[in-house]
């Protein structure tokens, strides 16, 4: 029932098909290999931490078995392109950090995103699904984001999150307590409005952005 650890590390395949039986992709399964096309069974519940990171996967589809995404599953790879099932809960460290990722929907399955999980991949559009409680650190750092709506559900904004993307737009969800330091530094924000539910704002959180219009909740202390 599982791919064990490093079981086709740096291997030279390019096509590979996970059977049904499978439910767990063990930890750096396939690292390092010339992974290219990848076909997952609807029984796999669990990518181990860096299993498919470096590879030459372009595109990927995630049944809705898929629970957890482990630490650095996809970094570095090649993915334009990303389906995330709807029974994913959690999305690891750096999971996608650096890959060519245009564009995510995260489902309303996911509760956590984990620090620098979209490091530096060049995001047009993020969704974020209405059950996410927390945004990592660094989890958007340096995308081309251009604008972002922060749900209802999230309770925290991890620092440098969205710094140095190239947001002209935030909305900022009425459940969000904390907006960690560096959180939105040298943005394009020209405007932020804080919900009354925010009591901390981190240092730098929003410097070198050119903000003209701020309006701070009554919570900040």
């Amino acid at each position: 029932n599982t791919i064990d650890d490093s079981a086709f590390r740096a291997a030279a395949l390019t096509s590979v098909t996970i059977p049904t039986t499978v439910t767990n992709i063990g930890d750096l399964a396939f690292s390092d290999s010339t992974l290219s096309s990848l076909t997952m069974g609807n029984a796999v519940t669990e990518i181990g931490e860096y299993a498919f990171q470096f590879t030459q996967l372009t595109s990927l589809t995630l049944g809705n078995s898929v629970k957890t995404i482990g630490a650095f599953a996809f970094r570095g790879s090649q993915l334009t392109g990303v389906t995330l099932g709807d029974a994913v809960t959690s999305i690891g460290q750096s999971a996608f950090e650096g890959t060519s990722l245009t564009s995510v929907v995260i489902p309303n399955s996911v509760t956590s995103i984990g620090s620098y999980a979209f490091d530096s991949a060049p995001l047009t559009s993020l969704t974020l699904g209405n059950a996410v409680t927390s945004i990592g650190a660094v989890a958007f750092f340096g995308t081309n984001l251009t604008s972002v709506t922060i749900p209802d559900s999230v309770t925290s904004i991890g620092s440098s999150s969205f710094s140095n993307s190239k947001l002209t737009s935030v909305t900022i969800g009425n459940s969000v307590t904390s907006i960690g330091e560096y959180a939105f530094y040298n943005t394009m924000l020209t405007s932020v409005t804080i919900p009354d539910s925010v009591t901390s704002i981190g240092g730098s959180a929003f410097e070198k952005a050119p903000l003209t219009t701020v309006t701070i909740g009554k919570s900040v202390t």
